[in-house]
């Protein structure tokens, strides 16, 4: 399998698109800042995975995801994941 994943940023709430053949391997790598890419966003958590059959179809997804149309589509998607997590507190 393959997979196209979406981190976010703990802290700032920035968006991290990946894919990869070993989701969870990866994801630790993510955790344990040995990734350059997000090693600078500081603490990531995984919010949304989709898993494809075809390594090709997983890159696509992935680029998908970060073209602009894709960013739009995410953040409509994950909007209550990405809410701060102080939301509805006290409603």
């Amino acid at each position: 399998m393959f997979y196209t994943y979406v981190l976010k940023s703990v802290e700032n709430n920035k968006l991290y698109v990946g894919f990869n053949s070993n989701l969870e391997e990866r994801i630790k790598d993510h955790i344990s800042k040995s990734v350059h890419t997000t090693a600078r966003i500081g603490k990531v958590e995984l919010v949304f995975y989709e898993s494809f059959k075809s390594e090709i179809d997983a890159r696509r997804r992935e680029k998908y995801f970060k073209a602009i149309k894709g960013k739009r589509t995410l953040k409509i998607m994950l909007k209550d994941s990405l809410a701060p997590s102080s939301r509805g507190l006290g409603q």
